[in-house]
């Protein structure tokens, strides 16, 4: 690749291809879908920092910013951003690595949510110190 993207400096949580299943007849990968697995993604570094079980309780802002099809290679980077009581905000970027000659990588999804960890009767439950 000649221009490298300014991708996040972060792990990431998750990796997937979208198949045709996942998309309309064109191709296009349907925004639902793509939701659920950022759900999926930034439900791992809350759960790590819940030390369990966790719920979302929030999408406070989500973005399609280019269009995603089947064949790409998506990268989902999941941070947290803040703590609460019983809450955890996690930002997620999505990458597309285009699958065509021209090595390509864009920014396609970025998204906002609240997680809160709750007990095995799924009521919320203080997060455990970092001590």
């Amino acid at each position: 690749m000649t221009d490298q993207p300014n991708l996040p400096q972060k792990p990431v949580a998750l990796r997937v291809v979208p198949q045709p299943a996942d998309a309309n007849v064109h191709g296009d990968v349907f925004g639902g879908w793509i939701m659920a697995q950022v759900d999926i993604a930034g439900s791992i570094p809350a759960s790590r920092r819940a030390n369990g079980r966790v719920a979302t309780v929030a999408v406070n802002s989500f973005l399609f910013k280019h269009p995603v099809f089947v064949g790409d290679l998506l990268s989902f980077y999941a941070d947290i951003v803040k703590t609460g009581n019983t809450s955890v905000t996690v930002s997620v970027e999505v990458w597309a690595q285009r699958m065509s000659l021209a090595e390509e990588v864009v920014k396609v999804t970025e998204a906002m949510l609240t997680y809160v960890a709750t007990d095995r009767d799924h009521r919320p439950r203080v997060l455990p110190s970092l001590d």
